[in-house]
Order: structure tokens, then sequence, then C-alpha cells
């Protein structure tokens, strides 16, 4: 089974934290093919790496499919993110197969030129006080930590995967959204290169919607809400939710065959 798309973007997998749902992930990239795959930062977190070494084989895992695409003609396009800021400096390299770009334009099927970016330079908080950024950053992962008994003990009850940490920080989030207006100074700076919008990541808030005729698009996360964007045939744009998505094909499948043909990851 597979899922064609002419692209795929996906941000803020952080391998090398806990918080990683690198099942998933891996889940998703090997039931979806597609022409060009960009990596749109945070892909690597190298601020949690410096702090303490973790890293499960499932995150080699991930690495060595993306690797794979790449040898096999997909184009990926890497965008560093603030937790692989340290990639920026090898912009414009290539390394087996994979570009390394401070920002890309993409071009759609149907001719809509979108600005590519982490977006973390239009993050106030990253931008102005980075030790605040930082302290976040450890804070969010004491939250992660706690969504991950919340779902053990969830499944223990037979409920399905919800995130906890995600309808917790996005009440704060979007707090910190409206005061430094994230989403209008990237429209802003997709109008100013006479584009026709952006797709970013940074804030683990999957979007796609229009503001004043201009595309918004956030690919989401895969420490919480495991999203990503992706790029019709035909060009269009929508947000794949791969917990519900992946669910749903299963359930298909099942009912086609009365056999369950793949085993579905779960995180946690």
């Amino acid at each position: 089974m597979s899922l064609d798309y002419r692209t795929v973007w996906i941000s803020d997998v952080h391998l090398g934290t806990r918080g990683c749902k690198a099942e998933y992930l891996v889940d998703f990239l090997k039931n979806v093919r597609c022409d060009t795959l960009y990596l749109v930062g945070d892909i690597l977190d190298l601020w949690k790496l410096k702090s303490g070494w973790h890293w499960p084989p499932m995150h080699s895992e991930i690495l060595r499919t993306v690797m794979d695409r790449a040898k096999r003609g997909v184009r990926v396009v890497y965008v560093p993110g603030n937790h692989d800021e340290m990639l920026r400096d090898y912009t414009g390299s290539l390394f087996g197969g994979v570009e390394v770009v401070d920002r890309a334009v993409h071009e759609t099927k149907d001719g809509r030129r979108l600005l590519v970016l982490h977006g973390d330079e239009f993050d106030g908080v990253v931008c102005s006080t980075k030790w605040l950024a930082v302290l976040g950053s450890e804070a969010y992962e004491v939250l992660l930590a706690c969504n991950r008994w919340f779902n053990w003990g969830r499944r223990r009850l037979g409920f399905p995967y919800w995130s906890l940490s995600a309808f917790i920080k996005h009440k704060v989030k979007n707090a910190v959204n409206v005061i430094y207006r994230f989403e209008e100074v990237l429209m802003h700076e997709a109008a100013s290169r006479g584009l026709d919008g952006v797709v970013c990541g940074h804030i683990h808030h999957a979007a796609l919607r229009e503001i004043d005729g201009l595309i918004y698009a956030n690919c989401g996360d895969w420490v919480e809400s495991c999203t990503a964007l992706v790029e019709t045939g035909a060009g269009e744009l929508k947000v794949v939710r791969w917990v519900e998505e992946s669910a749903f094909l299963l359930e298909d499948i099942k009912s086609e065959t009365g056999t369950d043909k793949r085993r579905l990851a779960t995180a946690g």
C-alpha cells in the first residue's frame, strides 16, 4: 500500500528527544511516495543532544529511510530550523543527495509559488531572547514526558492516542503567536517577495488556510500531532494527520480483505 503525492513537507521531528514519535513517522515514510520531500527544520534536536544523548534505533531508521529516498531519485531538501541551526553553516551543500538550503521557493503543479522556511526567525521569543526559548524547550520536554504517561494510561484503558501536551501547549502558544503576529509576519514576507504563500513549521501546529489572498501552510510536528503537509498530483495542498489517517486506512484494508495487512506502530 502506498499514497502518492507530488510533494511532502515535514517539520519538527526532533530526533534525539524522547518526545519524537519516530514509529509513526517511519510508518508514514514507508507508506508515502513523492517526487520532492522537504524537511522544514528541527528534524534533529541538537539543543537536546548537547545536554544528553538519546538515540534509539528507530531514529536511525528515519534517517536511513530519508537517505534511501534521495538515492532513489526523490528530491530531498533540508531547510534547517532553530534546533538544528548548526546545519545553516552548510547551506548550499549536498549530503548524500540531500540539499541543505536556508530557504526555498516551491512551485506547485498549478503554478503557485510558495516560500518554504522553518519560521523561527519570525518568532519574537526565539529572536529576542534565546535563553527564554531554550528554557521553554526544557519545559516542553517535561510536558511531553507527562504526555507519554498520560497516553500510557489511555492505552491501558483502551482509548486511542490523544495529545494532552498539544492541548495544553496550544492554549499558551496561541497567545504568544498573537503577541508576535507570527502568521501575519510570515505572510508579509511572502508578499514582499511576490510569492503566493508560505510553508513553515516551528510552532508545532498544523494549519492550511488563506490569509488576505495568500496561502499559510504549517506542516505541524512529529512529537505531538504527527502531521505533514502534502501536495497532490493536481497541485492541491492538504494537511495529513497520520494518527487518524493511518487508522482509517487500516480499517479500510480490513473491510476489503478481512485481515490486517500491516502493523501500525504505536506511540508513547
